[in-house]
């Protein structure tokens, strides 16, 4: 009689059994989540969603203007002051909560800035916008906000104004540049480099947001 203890054919049909390897589900899943990935970076950094972020911001410094144009008409067409403000969330905290209590539109929505607590004071936190402090009403087409700048200075047209490189400071939009908010309400994007002129003379003071 055959001794099955030596049939080598056995030892070879439980070598197959425990080799190591991926089950199909196993595979299923690691296909899935890899595609999962690749749709989120791709949504990231799409053309299509830095548009509705830039939108978004747009919209966000367009209220900030009517609360701002708001203090103006209880204060002789001026804006709020910078007197003895460091940063553009000193100057602009008067705003709060008595020309509104949406804290939202002081932070841009493709920034890292942590949402701020409704209704409170802004000095407290962070925003992400830099602002011209000692601006008029009646300063037709003079920039009065934007996205945090690269630097304090003055900049004519072809200067660089937002991050080139992505980096901070100056990237809230990356690499892409930024929104310029004018004393007429209207918002323009610019490409880091500014095709408009953001001079002032030393009446004005430009106030970045804390680092």
């Amino acid at each position: 009689m055959r001794c099955r203890a030596n049939d080598p054919h056995r030892f070879r049909r439980r070598e197959r059994f425990i080799s190591p390897g991926f089950t199909l589900i196993e595979l299923l899943l690691v296909v899935a989540i890899l595609a999962v990935l690749a749709t989120v970076s791709v949504s990231f950094m799409s053309p299509d969603r830095q548009q509705r972020t830039g939108k978004a911001c747009q919209e966000r410094l367009q209220k900030t203007y009517l609360a701002m144009e708001i203090f103006a008409n209880d204060h002789s067409g001026s804006f709020p002051g910078g007197v003895g403000a460091q940063t553009s969330e000193d100057a602009l905290d008067v705003l709060v909560p008595k020309y509104t209590v949406d804290t939202s539109i002081f932070t841009c929505p493709d920034s890292k800035d942590a949402p701020l607590p409704g209704g409170e004071s802004i000095r407290k936190g962070k925003i992400s916008y830099a602002y011209y402090a000692g601006r008029r009403q009646n300063e037709p087409e003079a920039p009065l906000m934007s996205d945090r700048q690269i630097n304090d200075r003055s900049k004519s047209a072809g200067e660089i104004v937002f991050s080139s490189t992505g980096q901070p400071p100056g990237n809230n939009h990356r690499k892409s540049g930024g929104n310029v908010l004018f004393t007429d309400g209207r918002v323009e994007f610019s490409p880091p480099s500014t095709p408009f002129s953001l001079t002032f003379d030393k009446s004005i003071v430009l106030l970045n947001p804390k680092p």
